[in-house]
């Protein structure tokens, strides 16, 4: 079998000073004191790259291979080691112990796991699954493994299976049989299955884009970067808190009176205990335009700006934002307002004002059809508002929890809409769903640049 080859993981550093040999890493740091001359060298070489292990014993010694075997297992344990062989590396990217897996013996069913992701970069495929600190690389030679693993197989039929051959370095040992190392590999990083992944409901209720989210957004222990880690800094201004004003109308809308309203306005306590999603609308009295101007001045409008130290602009908002980014924006698609024109309009959180974004055109009619359906409403919504998220303001700052801050964003927001039209006696019903790319069809706008994120229905009380 082909020999393993250890290496420092790749985002270590290796630094002595006063006596001290020190390894840092994202995932934490070690440091090591006491070292005979041979084994500080042997360190030296893993920082370098991919070292064998018998020359690493050669650089350490025989009089010092017992402390260097219980070094190396102290190592994998914290995850600072990286291993390679046939064509397969097995590399620690979060926080964890990280060492290859038992062989499978021969017989054992296998498959590559349901929940494994597999992306492109770099001259090689990473495989990974959700919920492991480490991930496997696999050279284009090496590839032919993941098509033998997409059923269920053993090694010994990987064994003689022509169409699984193993790099060219194995083939004298016979086909398949240089797997046994990259098996190894893929068994530590949880992609390889051994038993069924949807034999009881806490398995099956996962779906792996889901499994995948919530692991890579709960904590830094399965992926190398976490949280406001400023990753495009040096690549890419920050967005600005504004969006480009769109060319269309424009209306004005009346500021309501915050002062009157919080003597008028009914308690927290009553407005939450009368919280309803209410779908039907008085189509008889629509909602009027200062209606509308006043609920979205309750819950969006945007009340300062400001430049945090990293030079991104920020804002605040009556409802809460990460790091106060605020990358929402609201869409109003009227059907029937007093006051305003049928169309898809924006909101400006800054001047309060409405901004013609199309006339109804049968894509914007498409929408108003859309939240019809999923409000399962008998007549037409009196106003849509869509939510979208303009994405580069969460992710120029956030890494790996930038779409789920959207998403808790959108849900606070939500709230915020409910009680403030709940004060006001409005009607306001929060949509399960909607369709992103008919969206960006109805307003012109680049799907992953601002893309919508939710819907609610507005109108008049019945």
């Amino acid at each position: 079998m082909d020999e393993t080859k250890l290496r420092l993981r790749r985002d270590a550093e290796l630094t002595e000073a006063d006596g001290e040999v020190r390894i840092s890493a994202p995932a934490g740091s070690l440091g090591l004191r006491g070292l005979d001359a041979g084994i500080a060298a042997a360190l030296r070489v893993l920082a370098g790259g991919d070292a064998g292990e018998t020359a690493l014993a050669a650089t350490v010694g025989e009089a010092g291979l017992l402390r260097w075997n219980l070094l190396v297992r102290r190592l994998a344990r914290a995850g600072l080691l990286e291993y390679a062989a046939a064509g397969a590396r097995l590399r620690p990217v979060g926080a964890g112990g990280v060492e290859p897996a038992p062989t499978p013996p021969a017989d054992t069913p296998i498959r590559l796991s349901r929940f494994a992701v597999v992306t492109a970069g770099d001259g090689v495929l990473t495989v990974r699954s959700p919920r492991s600190p480490a991930v496997v690389e696999l050279s284009p030679a090496a590839c032919g493994l993941l098509g033998a693993l997409a059923s269920w197989t053993t090694p010994a039929e990987l064994a003689a299976d022509g169409r699984a051959r193993a790099p060219a370095q194995d083939q004298s040992q016979g086909q398949g049989q240089g797997w046994g190392q990259a098996l190894r590999f893929l068994a530590a990083a949880g992609v390889l299955a051994t038993g069924p992944e949807d034999d009881d409901l806490a398995k099956a209720q996962w779906h792996p884009r889901d499994l995948w989210l919530h692991a890579h957004s709960r904590g830094p222990r399965y992926t190398g970067r976490y949280g406001g880690t400023y990753a495009f800094t040096s690549r890419f201004d920050p967005v600005p808190a504004d969006p480009p004003p769109f060319t269309g109308e424009r209306i004005e809308l009346p500021r309501p009176d915050l002062e009157l309203l919080a003597k008028t306005d009914p308690s927290l306590t009553d407005t939450l205990e009368r919280r309803r999603s209410l779908r039907e609308h008085d189509q008889d009295a629509p909602l009027t335009l200062a209606q509308l101007g006043e609920l979205l001045y309750r819950s969006m409008r945007r009340r300062a700006v400001f430049t945090s130290p990293d030079g991104q602009e920020l804002a605040d908002r009556p409802y809460p934002s990460g790091g106060s980014v605020h990358e929402l924006e609201v869409y109003p698609l009227i059907v029937s307002c007093q006051g305003a024109e049928p169309g898809l309009w924006h909101y400006d959180t800054a001047g309060h004002a409405l901004e013609l974004v199309s006339p109804p055109t049968p894509a914007v009619r498409a929408l108003a059809e859309r939240a019809k359906s999923a409000a399962q409403l008998t007549g037409d919504p009196q106003v849509v508002l869509t939510v979208t998220a303009r994405f580069g303001r969460v992710m120029w700052k956030y890494e790996t929890i930038g779409y789920s801050l959207v998403l808790k964003h959108v849900g606070v927001l939500y709230q915020t809409l409910y009680l403030a039209g709940t004060a006001m006696d409005l009607a306001v019903c929060a949509l399960g769903g909607g369709d992103a790319a008919d969206f960006a069809r109805a307003s012109g706008l680049d799907y992953l640049t601002e893309g919508s994120v939710g819907e609610l229905i507005v109108g008049s009380r019945r």
